[in-house]
């Protein structure tokens, strides 16, 4: 009874719940009501893209990761295995010593030795017995020049233009390397593993310009993928927003200003102490009365 009656304060939606309906980590010892880990363990595996799982406190001082035991009891199997499928496959593309066969119908990971003094070396696949480049990945052919020493993300945005990877389907993030695929759509990528933006075309940097003002000129001209009365629209919202931003502030700051020797009064110790002596001698009349 006394178990069932322990109530225990739930980090995430912040109320208390009985200990029952409660789960600690095995990792950092926090504790969290389990319908709230239900919750933020199937949204971490949903756009997670394979990266690790952790404590869903920002103040946890282990930043604990959570087990795949501890992941079965509040994912269903199937985003279990999706997770884990995920996880490997982010495993082998941050892995310089791994590479994907890339032979279409064979998919299998290889072993990768970079060649020496920037020569390219084939690199064999044990499972369809294809040979390809350890740089460019490139069917190896006697005879072989790689004109890419290195993957994709250490290219320069000029020499990704010049290339013929420009029209590729899949590239590598140039801030994490993971592999992105693009089908169609907009040209401004947003990587799901370290949440990069950066231009699909010429993998600039994009994180700091919220007009799209990149592909307003340059190689990349009229390259977004979308019209240009929608660009002209996104532009007008974040226009709105700061005007909000900024009007709120100018609005409030004079209102702060007013309030402040109120508020600074209402915490100042001197004037509470004031206020209490005043409160006694007006309570001792009353008592000497009665």
């Amino acid at each position: 009874m006394e178990a069932e009656k322990a109530m225990i304060l739930c980090k995430l939606c912040l109320t208390d719940c009985p200990e029952l309906e409660s789960s600690t980590l095995q990792s950092c010892n926090c504790v969290f009501c389990v319908q709230c880990l239900r919750q933020y363990v199937q949204l971490a595996i949903r756009g997670g893209a394979g990266s690790a799982i952790t404590c869903p406190d920002p103040a946890c001082k282990n930043t604990g990761t959570l087990l795949d035991s501890e992941l079965a009891l509040f994912a269903p199997s199937d985003q279990v295995e999706l997770y884990q499928r995920l996880r490997f496959e982010r495993g082998v593309q941050l892995d310089p010593s791994k590479a994907w066969c890339p032979m279409l119908d064979c998919q299998a990971v290889c072993s990768v030795t970079p060649g020496t003094e920037g020569k390219p070396l084939p690199v064999p696949c044990p499972a369809c017995h294809a040979a390809f480049c350890c740089g460019c990945r490139s069917p190896w052919i006697d005879g072989h020049s790689c004109s890419q020493h290195q993957p994709l993300m250490a290219l320069s945005a000029d020499s990704a233009l010049s290339s013929a990877d420009t029209d590729a389907a899949i590239k590598q993030c140039p801030m994490c390397g993971v592999y992105i695929e693009r089908n169609q759509g907009c040209a401004q990528m947003l990587c799901k593993s370290c949440k990069h933006t950066f231009c699909w075309y010429c993998l600039q940097n994009l994180d700091g310009d919220i007009f799209l003002r990149h592909y307003d000129k340059g190689p990349c001209r009229n390259k977004l993928g979308h019209s240009r009365a929608s660009v002209i629209w996104n532009r007008i919202q974040v226009v709105g927003i700061l005007l909000g931003v900024s009007i709120i502030v100018l609005v409030t700051s004079p209102l702060l200003l007013l309030a402040s020797p109120c508020i600074l009064c209402c915490v100042c110790k001197p004037c509470q102490a004031k206020k209490t002596k005043k409160k006694k001698k007006d309570k001792k009349p009353s008592d000497s009365t009665a």
